[in-house]
């Protein structure tokens, strides 16, 4: 007798979930951050990103969510980098991207799981709590649109 395909899906192993984080940029320099408003990270603020679905291209994810979260649409440039995220209860792959909006005075508006959206100076970071790692993966996304 076959095994059915559903109960052997039940008892695989668990596995990283693939996301992306977009670090978008105003035509100031300003960059795109939203504060989560959803575990893991509830109230830190972080890049627009999200889990990529199943079936869907990894830069149409990146748009998805950052049109989700903050009603912006954007282009995707480069990868920036990959990071992980992972504790007991999860374990995700992050690339993370840069973006441009593609209107100036796009109406910002908080979304989806995000509790706040706001276009940040560098020296306003500095007084926000932000997600861990945050700030080398923005010089490192800075140093891209710079070339």
């Amino acid at each position: 007798m076959k095994a059915d395909s559903t109960a052997q899906r039940s008892e695989a192993p668990p596995r990283p979930q693939l996301a992306v984080g977009v670090f978008v940029f105003d035509a100031t320099g300003r960059v795109l951050l939203i504060q989560r408003g959803r575990p893991p990270g509830q109230g830190l603020w972080s890049v627009p990103g999200g889990k990529v679905e199943w079936g869907e291209a990894v830069v149409d994810a990146c748009r998805r969510e950052v049109r989700e979260e903050t009603g912006i649409d954007v282009t995707i440039g480069p990868l920036v980098t990959w990071i992980e995220r992972m504790d007991a209860s999860y374990h995700y792959v992050i690339l993370d991207f840069v973006g441009a909006p593609l209107t100036n005075g796009a109406l910002l508006q908080a979304g989806d799981d995000a509790a706040n959206a706001r276009w940040l100076t560098d020296d306003e970071l500095l007084d926000l709590p932000l997600t861990a790692g945050l700030l080398p993966v923005l010089a490192q996304a800075r140093s891209l649109i710079r070339r």
